[in-house]
């Protein structure tokens, strides 16, 4: 599933098409290799979850500029004829090598390399960008809620909250990758088959004569999936009774029942609430609770042994909540040179945490005996590494901070997803390729130790470079200081 937006060449930053007019009246088409990756963890935490690949390889096969598009650009009259030619006939024809969706990222590792013609990749970087950050921050975000919850039902509630009806779907989508159960979005439920829950809101409620026909009348229809809003008037001394006497009618028919709770205190009120379930002889009907939560008040509410069974989440899920955006860019890596071979570039800064890393490079990630992620190493195109034999490896500042380690285990994260512009094999349906990033992103989490998974103040994950790569990068800070 991908919006017919991200189909069109235009959607791209201005100043790309500007520049491949530019590339295109110098002759400068070579290929190149540019790499996606980000500078930091959002949430000041401890790991991040890739998502957006999969729709930006479907939008990649159909990336396009129409008549229409391209008498737009006409009209701006800044463009030739020649170059507005080209264009016509414009389409991406390079390979990408990307992360698999649902896995665990750290900062400066290349999660997308895209090998292409140098007008080519210019002019896709910002629907890379804008696929790969906005689903791995909803990603992100979710996992964290979820592993607050430990590992308990969350559910996506919000549609409503969400920027519009392109980050909707794409943050459901992103949401379930990260540990959601299921959506209020009916429309991603049939694109994507994503499972749809949600039951009644206080205007149910607050429709009927009174709050206890508002059940009844509730559970009459939907008997097997009957949940209780009961914080309309007040949840102790009416919305919990009247949910006992709806819900006793539920049982005796051989049916179970749950409450929620949209407002107040979730500690003292949950606590009371399961108090009076409990005492009308109802230990198996369960509570949820929605209401501007965040991993924190869930991870709190957790602490604090609240008899919560699930979560629904709006707000914080799908508009990431205290962080606007991912961190990710896309740079310049290498170049072809008229000889053929390709020539490592680096950009530089005032800052030398935004001085890139040069070359074309894979990323390896290595574990140790017990099957831990313990360091994602950098590695120049064609090194290998492996297992069993120890190596030095170095931080990408290229300071004083090495290590070594002789890895039990070691997987190569890139993977090449297009070639020649076609995706390589055939393409599963939605459902499926959710479902096997879900599970990926189960799988991986389990990797990691519990240090780099706290929500608060969490270990920082190694990521780091081989010699090689090391004296590359060295070698051009070298020559840029001179």
């Amino acid at each position: 599933m991908h919006s017919t937006i991200s189909k069109s060449a235009l959607f791209t930053d201005f100043y790309e098409l500007t520049m491949a007019q530019g590339y295109w009246k110098n002759n400068m088409n070579d290929e190149v290799v540019f790499d996606m990756f980000f500078r930091r963890q959002p949430y000041n935490g401890g790991f991040s979850i890739f998502a957006g690949i999969e729709p930006l390889l479907d939008s990649l096969e159909d990336f396009t500029f129409d008549e229409s598009e391209i008498e737009y650009l006409r009209s701006q009259k800044i463009f030739e004829e020649g170059f507005l030619d080209y264009l016509k006939t414009f389409k991406f024809s390079g390979d990408l090598y990307s992360f698999e969706e649902g896995s665990i990222i750290f900062p400066q590792e290349p999660l997308v390399r895209i090998h292409a013609k140098l007008i080519e990749a210019q002019i896709i970087e910002g629907l890379v960008l804008n696929l790969c950050n906005f689903q791995s921050l909803i990603a992100t975000k979710t996992a964290r809620v979820w592993l607050a919850a430990k590992k308990g039902n969350v559910m996506e509630f919000g549609l409503r909250r969400a920027q519009g009806p392109d980050g909707a779907m794409g943050a459901t989508r992103a949401s379930y990758i990260g540990g959601a159960q299921g959506t209020s979005n009916t429309l991603a439920g049939q694109a994507l088959g994503i499972p749809v829950m949600g039951t009644m809101a206080h205007s149910w409620v607050m429709s009927f004569p009174s709050e206890l026909e508002a059940f009844e009348a509730y559970a009459k229809i939907y008997p097997e999936k009957t949940i209780f809003l009961i914080d309309t008037y007040d949840t102790l001394k009416s919305g919990i009774k009247n949910a006992i006497k709806a819900g006793a009618k539920l049982v005796e028919k051989g049916y179970n029942f749950g409450v929620r709770l949209d407002s107040g205190d979730m500690s003292y009120l949950t606590s009371e609430v399961r108090k009076e379930l409990d005492k009308a002889g109802f230990p198996q009907a369960f509570i949820c609770v929605s209401n501007d939560l965040t991993e924190e008040i869930v991870e709190t509410l957790v602490q604090q042994n609240a008899p919560i069974a699930s979560w629904g989440v709006g707000t914080h899920m799908v508009t990431g909540g205290s962080e606007a955006s991912f961190t990710g860019v896309y740079k310049l890596a290498a170049k072809k040179t008229a000889d053929g071979n390709f020539e490592p570039t680096m950009k530089f800064s005032d800052n030398p945490s935004k001085n890139t890393n040069p070359g074309i490079k894979n990323v390896f990630r290595l574990y140790d005996e017990n099957g831990m992620a313990r360091a994602d190493i950098l590695a120049m195109d064609g090194e290998i590494l492996e297992e069993g034999k120890e190596y030095r490896y170095y931080h990408t500042m290229v300071d004083y901070r090495q290590f070594s380690f002789k890895a039990s285990k070691i997987v190569p994260m890139l993977k090449k997803r297009i070639e020649g512009g076609k995706r390589i094999g055939e393409k599963e349906n939605d459902a499926v390729i959710l479902r096997k990033s879900r599970e990926r992103m189960m799988r991986e989490i389990e990797t990691l130790d519990a240090s780099f998974k706290r929500i608060l103040n969490p270990h920082i994950y190694k990521v780091s470079m081989t010699e090689k790569l090391k004296e590359l990068k060295l070698s051009f800070i070298k020559a840029n200081i001179r």
